[in-house]
């Protein structure tokens, strides 16, 4: 008898935490699922937000007298989450030096929190040169630093809609960056 009662007992515990691990598991899924539609709604807001968008501001340079901020606009015609990590497609109209082209840049955007920030890390850009930033977009500004070869500093400003959108091929552009 004696047994059996250890038996049924072991039997119990075991199945007691077999129920804790399938309610592990499931609230894990759960949380996978809120965590997933979290992201798709954070990126679905940020592709809205960076859509026929100009970024105008200003920019120092590290060593250089910035009494006289330099003015800076970047126009973003479109952004577009790709499928692979943090990866995002946007077709940006580049205005540097003699330079004015509209590219398709395959960039990153990290999250903190709900807060993207656009990140380049020795990232060329053919004709302009090769460059490194990270850029904190939030609330209709955006703030952050960048570095063009050995020279660099620090950009802010705000993001204002530009009208109309103008309309590009993202489709066709993220399978040729691919």
């Amino acid at each position: 008898m004696r047994y059996y009662r250890l038996g049924f007992l072991v039997g119990i515990m075991l199945f007691l935490s077999s129920v804790s691990r399938a309610d592990e598991t499931a609230q894990a899924d759960l949380k996978e699922a809120a965590d997933s539609k979290e992201k798709a709604e954070l990126y679905a807001k940020f592709s809205a937000a960076m859509s026929g968008v100009q970024l105008v501001g200003n920019f120092t340079i590290i060593g250089e007298d910035n009494s006289n901020l330099r003015e800076e606009a970047y126009t973003i015609l479109s952004a577009k989450k790709l499928s692979e990590g943090d990866k995002w497609l946007l077709h940006a109209r580049i205005k540097y030096g003699q330079a004015d082209l509209t590219v398709p840049l395959k960039l990153d955007v990290v999250w903190a929190g709900d807060t993207p920030v656009i990140t380049l890390t020795k990232f060329t850009i053919p004709g302009l040169g090769t460059f490194s930033s990270r850029v904190v977009v939030y609330n209709g500004k955006y703030a952050g630093t960048w570095t063009h070869d050995q020279v660099g500093g620090h950009l802010f400003g705000v993001v204002k809609a530009i009208e109309p959108p103008a309309k590009v091929d993202d489709e066709k552009d993220s399978k040729d960056e691919s």
